[in-house]
């Protein structure tokens, strides 16, 4: 379940609003239908119940032969009414049993709620204590079909031709009570009294009514988490673009009291930044200035010194302290300025590079094609390839460049011939000034700026640098660059 729910804020809102609101229309639903059931049972229960005491009043005031005739017009649907049954019996807490000869008339029906209601409303209509057997079953008795005898009687008593349209039979379900009542002179009459059938169908307007109201609530909470969720989004946006360029616009200060605090607060923690890295810039150019004065200097004094093997280590340790100062402020100055957003030509910017390592003696050889332009910076993504195949050819003797294009992302691979690196130190070499020992020779003249300078750019793109040992030996660097 927990892999299943979202992982958005405003997927987690929306689950949490529609499984609520389900949940709440569920039982609204039971509830209402429950209420409904009860109420519709009750009307129901009320016309038939007056209409079986106005039958019993008129035959209570007619002769015995009378009757016979007065019922065989009454005998109609959705009522029956007949006076050769035999009285129910009664069980010992006497309450009607329907006997065997009614086992075809349908099951009884697990509750008692319906005869209890119709017997109620039955006594009511009649205004007396006289003898009731009431019985409620689901389904028809036998003498509901259509082509039984009492629709023959009902179409001669209305003048109907035998040949005419016979009555339609009547659907099966609903709910049939058998009410017998016992008239003045100890005669029983019986009624076969069928509930109109909206009493027990499903609520079908009902449902609808509450799914109506479910899916305009639904489609209300959408709009409103989606208008709630929206600044949270553009807060993220802006953080991810912040973490690319420092110099993104800032967020617009608007909307809700929230929103336009949590707005407030990256906008000054964005100036902040800025003004941080702008000292920090301002203060290495001071000192890379004002070292340039003692180190020139050195570099004259250097000069006067008569024995040339010490010459030579005072100019060593000079050309490195200046390469340093003069890198670092290289690296701060390349990634402080906005970026640019434009279509770089990468096989033409991998064969460029390639040209200038071959007119200064170095192998380099290029394989595989760039599908499409990859926006981006040109200069910094030329420096940013350029430091790692720089690393390859000076320290593995050569960079082989694999380019591999998709849909999602640009991936160069640069491996060289080299040693490898342990496995400890495939991170710990992308730390500024850090070089290895050995396999990293300070011969070569490198500050230890190169692969941080890299990795700065490739992330500030939102792509990454990684070093791996090649299962065959050397060193790969794998550069991502998102499209």
């Amino acid at each position: 379940m927990r892999r299943l729910w979202p992982r958005s804020l405003f997927g987690r809102l929306m689950g949490v609003l529609i499984v609520g609101l389900v949940l709440a229309q569920a039982l609204s639903a039971w509830i209402n239908w429950a209420e409904r059931d009860r109420l519709l049972l009750q009307a129901a229960g009320q016309q038939p119940a007056q209409r079986v005491a106005d039958i019993v009043r008129l035959l209570d005031s007619l002769e015995a032969d009378e009757r016979g005739r007065i019922v065989r017009i009454l005998d109609a649907p959705p009522q029956l009414v007949t006076l050769d049954r035999a009285p129910l019996p009664v069980d010992d807490a006497g309450q009607a049993v329907a006997d065997a000869a009614d086992a075809t008339a349908g099951k009884p029906v697990a509750a008692s709620l319906h005869a209890a209601m119709f017997t109620a409303a039955l006594h009511a209509a009649l205004g007396d204590d006289r003898a009731l057997r009431v019985v409620a079953r689901e389904g028809l008795a036998p003498r509901w079909a259509g082509d039984g005898p009492w629709a023959a009687h009902h179409e001669a008593m209305m003048g109907r031709a035998a040949s005419g349209p016979r009555l339609r039979r009547m659907p099966p379900g609903g709910i049939l009570l058998l009410t017998q009542v016992q008239l003045h002179d100890g005669a029983w009459v019986t009624f076969d009294t069928r509930l109109p059938q909206a009493a027990a169908s499903l609520p079908v307007r009902l449902l609808l009514t509450l799914g109506v109201l479910l899916a305009a609530v639904l489609l209300l909470s959408f709009i409103a988490v989606r208008w709630l969720s929206r600044p949270l989004q553009t807060l993220a946006d802006a953080a991810e673009a912040l973490g690319k360029n420092l110099h993104h616009a800032p967020l617009p200060e608007d909307g809700p009291t929230e929103v336009r605090r949590a707005a407030l607060a990256f906008n000054t923690m964005q100036a902040r930044l800025l003004r941080y890295i702008d000292d920090r810039t301002q203060v290495l150019a001071a000192i890379s200035h004002d070292l340039k004065t003692p180190l020139t200097r050195l570099r004259l004094r250097a000069e006067l010194l008569d024995d040339d093997d010490l010459r030579q280590r005072f100019e060593k340790d000079l050309g490195e302290m200046q390469a340093m100062v003069s890198d670092a402020l290289s690296a701060l100055r390349g990634l402080d300025g906005p970026a640019a957003s434009v279509p770089v030509d990468m096989m033409a910017m991998l064969e460029s590079l390639q040209a200038d390592n071959q007119d200064m003696g170095r192998l380099v050889a290029i394989s595989g094609q760039a599908l499409a332009p990859l926006t981006g910076d040109p200069a910094r993504l030329r420096r940013c390839v350029g430091n790692l195949v720089d690393n390859a050819v000076l320290y593995g003797e050569r960079a082989r460049i694999q380019v591999e294009d998709g849909p999602l992302a640009l991936t160069l691979r640069i491996h060289d011939d080299g040693p490898g690196l342990p496995p400890a130190l495939l991170e710990r070499v992308f730390d500024p000034f850090f070089r290895v020992e050995g396999s990293r020779s300070r011969e070569t003249g490198g500050t230890g700026l190169g692969l941080s300078i890299a990795r700065n750019i490739a992330r500030a793109a939102g792509g990454d640098v990684t070093l791996h040992n090649a299962a065959g030996g050397g060193l790969e660097a794998v550069l991502v660059l998102p499209r």
